[in-house]
């Protein structure tokens, strides 16, 4: 096991290596690092070279320890290096176009479950897959676990490894297009955002940022960073779980997010090398496992019942889709916030902060882990609310 695990960390480590390379010497810039690692780890797992899943029954250490520590450890140092007053850039309409976005969301499973007729072609847990689809989609695989838990999903292996898988799949997808979006949609939006007179948004060029990306550090600022991203996360998950035995369950990464920034406040923290290289090459971690849960066998497998989980989590990313750019549109509300909030709702905070750094939106990376941190917050309350009361409510 341990073997296994040090290849696996070894080739995500390459393919990171790979990515990079190709997005400074090729074409491949205006891909962006963070999509090209999707797709590469995506195809090597399709390959059989990596597993493409973990699950209780055959685990991934892996991949586990990515999504539980590196993800949380990501945002810790990536916010180091944010100032507050930064948020005021575009604390407002993000939030806005995010809850936007959740409604958005809410309103997609519902039209989605009624066009694929899901009582009859997913069956009596339809309206189970369409809470866990909402808490996915507002705020991260975290609502899509605590639903099915609720529901004991993992019982019906089949649908809950189809829903798994299409989730990831849906996920990339719209990495892809929350990229892209912005660059072809922009015409549009010229003269419609307010005060966009010249906003240097409209035609920004790719920024890879190699120099900003580029730290030199002794050994004393690398076990410095990793002290304050070690400590941090155990801080933040020990008072998470103070506050849910006291009856006020506050999610971890909210609190995360919250001494993170009280740090990053302090210049002597801010000024430490490291904290970005470490940083990114955590989310970039982050991105390759999601990435790898691209499982296309899967779908295979399990034959119409594949194809019905494909055309509704598509129907629900579109309608998610039209209402979040939609709203952006007539707002007059700049597009690659649309796109960054859309991705907070669709991939969850981390993925939502690799999108703005590859729009080269560096005033929204913390509003994107804010939004994620609230999505957090809302997914399973939205998840219930759907799967107990409107789902059943429509289609009976």
């Amino acid at each position: 096991m341990t073997d296994h695990t040090l290849f696996i960390l070894a080739v995500l480590s390459l393919v990171i290596v790979v990515t990079e390379w190709a997005v400074r010497r090729t074409w491949l810039k205006h891909v962006g690092t963070a999509l090209l690692v999707i797709i590469a780890t995506a195809i090597i797992a399709n390959l059989g070279l990596i597993p493409t899943t973990s699950t209780e029954q055959d685990p991934v250490p892996a991949y586990d320890a990515i999504f539980g520590t590196v993800a949380p450890l990501a945002i810790v140092w990536l916010l180091l290096k944010v100032n507050l007053r930064d948020i005021l850039k575009a604390g407002v309409p993000i939030i806005s176009l995010f809850v936007i976005g959740s409604l958005g969301t809410v309103a997609g499973v519902l039209v989605a479950m009624w066009a694929v007729d899901g009582p009859e072609r997913i069956g009596p847990m339809y309206h189970a897959l369409g809470g866990m689809f909402t808490g996915t989609y507002t705020g991260g695989s975290v609502n899509f676990n605590a639903i099915a838990i609720e529901y004991d999903m993992m019982r019906e292996a089949v649908l809950f490894g189809g829903a798994a898988a299409v989730d990831s799949i849906m996920t990339t997808i719209w990495m892809a297009l929350t990229i892209a979006m912005p660059r072809f949609l922009r015409p549009l939006w010229a003269g419609r955002m307010r005060g966009a007179d010249g906003d240097p948004a409209l035609a920004r060029e790719v920024d890879l940022g190699v120099e900003e990306d580029t730290e030199s550090l002794h050994p004393v600022d690398l076990a410095l960073v990793l002290a304050i991203g070690f400590g941090t996360l155990w801080a933040s998950n020990g008072l998470a779980a103070w506050s849910e035995s006291i009856g006020f369950a506050v999610p971890s990464i909210i609190i995360l997010s919250i001494i993170a920034l009280a740090l990053a406040q302090i210049p002597a923290v801010t000024n430490l090398a490291g904290s970005r290289t470490l940083g990114l090459f955590a989310v970039y971690l982050f991105l390759c496992v999601i990435g790898a849960f691209c499982d296309i066998g899967a779908l295979a497998e399990i034959g119409g019942l594949g194809l019905t989980l494909l055309a509704f989590t598509f129907i629900l990313v579109l309608v998610h889709g039209l209402v979040t750019f939609g709203a952006a549109w007539l707002l007059r509300m700049d597009v690659d916030i649309a796109a960054v909030a859309s991705q907070a709702n669709v991939g969850g905070g981390t993925s939502a902060l690799a999108l703005a750094r590859s729009l080269g939106r560096g005033d929204l990376v913390l509003p994107a882990v804010l939004i994620g941190s609230l999505g957090t917050a809302l997914g399973t309350f939205l998840g219930f609310l759907v799967a107990r009361t409107l789902l059943p409510g429509l289609l009976g």
